[in-house]
C-alpha cells in the first residue's frame, strides 16, 4: 500500500505524487469511504491525503482506496447543482483571494462571501490586489487604499502586487513560504500570471481579457497544486465567476465577520443580529474605524441572499 497527496484531479483521474516523490496516475475505488457528511460533488479533492494500491507498477496507475482524515477543507457552491458543495481544496495553511480593482472589476460582495467561507472553515484568509500597475497615479490608487483599510482593520492582511513592475512580490513569496495556500479568484485576475512570476519554473497558461466582457476568459480548468522553489506549494483554482455561499444560516453570518465578533458581546442581547434590535453595539459603530459602512451592507446583503435560498 503507497500513500500520497493529490495535486491534480480531473474528476475521474487524479495525479498523485508518493512519499518519495514519484508521479501516480489514479482512479477511486468504486468502494471507495467517503465522508457521508460532506456530499461534495467531488469525493476527493486537490490537497487530499491518501492511500492507494499500484494496478500498474510500470506505468504508474494506481487504484485509491482511502482518504486521510482533513485538517480542513473549504468549499463552494456547486457549479453544476446549487444544493450541493463542491470541495475547492482540503488540508490549507491559508486561503488567498486575488483581486483586482480594473480589468477585471473584483466586487467587494465578492471578497466579502470569500473571507466568510475562509472564516467558516477556520482558515487564515489574504486579500491580494494584483494588477497595479494599471492604477498607479490614477483615481484608482486612492480606491485601492480605501479599499485595503476596510479589510485591515477588518484584521485580514493585504498586499499589492503588479507582475509588470515586480512590486509586492518578495513580500507575496516572503507570506507563501513554507505554506500550503489556495490562490482564488475571477478569471482575468492574473492568477496564473502571478504564479509564473514567483516562480518561473511553473509555467502555468495563461489568457486575455475579453475585450468585449471585460471578463477574463477561462484558463484553468481544474484545480492544481504545484511546490514553490522557495518552499510551500500553491493550488491554483479555475476562475470563480459567482461565490455562493453553502453551510451557513442566515443567523450565523455575524459570526464570520471578525470586526463585529468583536463587538457584539456588547450588544443588549445575546442573539442580535445587529439589524433592527435595540441596543446593538454593531450598528452603533457603523461607518467608523471598527465597522465600515461598506462591510456592514455587504453583511445585510448576505442574510438576505441566505434567507431568500431558505423560504
Amino acid at each position: 500500500m503507497l500513500t500520497g497527496c493529490v495535486y491534480k484531479s480531473t474528476g475521474s483521474y487524479y495525479n498523485v505524487r508518493d512519499e518519495q516523490g514519484a508521479w501516480w496516475i489514479c482512479r477511486i475505488r468504486g468502494k471507495l469511504r467517503i465522508d457521508k457528511d460532506i456530499r461534495s460533488t467531488n469525493p476527493i479533492a486537490v490537497g487530499d491525503f491518501v492511500r492507494f494500491e499500484a494496478e500498474d507498477p510500470e506505468e504508474k496507475k494506481g487504484v485509491i482506496v482511502d482518504i486521510a482524515q482533513r485538517e480542513n477543507y473549504i468549499v463552494r457552491v456547486s457549479p453544476h447543482n446549487k444544493n450541493q458543495k463542491h470541495i475547492i481544496a482540503s488540508n490549507l495553511d491559508q486561503a488567498v483571494l486575488i483581486a483586482t480593482l480594473t480589468e477585471p472589476k473584483t466586487s467587494l460582495g465578492f471578497i466579502d462571501r470569500f473571507l466568510l467561507t475562509a472564516e467558516l472553515y477556520h482558515i487564515p484568509a489574504v486579500v491580494v490586489f494584483n494588477k497595479y500597475d494599471l492604477i498607479r497615479g490614477s483615481a484608482w490608487e486612492e480606491e485601492l487604499a480605501h479599499v485595503r483599510g476596510l479589510y485591515e482593520r477588518a484584521g485580514y492582511t493585504t498586499l499589492v502586487t503588479s507582475t509588470v513592475s515586480s512590486e509586492g512580490l518578495d513580500a507575496f513569496r516572503e507570506l507563501l513560504k513554507d505554506k500550503k495556500s489556495l490562490l482564488s479568484g475571477h478569471s482575468g485576475v492574473g492568477k496564473s500570471t502571478l504564479i509564473n512570476a514567483l516562480d518561473p519554473r511553473i509555467q502555468a497558461r495563461t489568457g486575455e481579457v475579453s475585450d468585449w466582457t471585460g471578463k477574463g476568459q477561462h484558463t484553468t480548468t481544474f484545480a492544481e497544486m504545484f511546490d514553490m522553489a522557495f518552499g510551500g506549494s500553491i493550488i491554483d483554482t479555475p476562475g470563480i465567476k459567482e461565490f455562493g455561499l453553502i453551510d451557513v444560516l442566515k443567523q450565523e453570518v455575524k459570526e464570520y465577520f471578525p470586526e463585529m465578533r468583536r463587538l457584539q458581546q456588547d450588544c443588549r442581547f445575546n442573539d442580535c443580529q445587529h439589524i433592527n434590535e435595540p441596543g446593538c453595539a454593531v450598528k452603533e459603530t457603523i461607518g467608523t474605524e471598527a465597522l465600515s459602512e461598506e462591510r456592514y451592507i455587504s453583511y445585510l446583503g448576505i442574510v438576505d441572499t441566505i434567507r431568500e435560498q431558505e423560504y
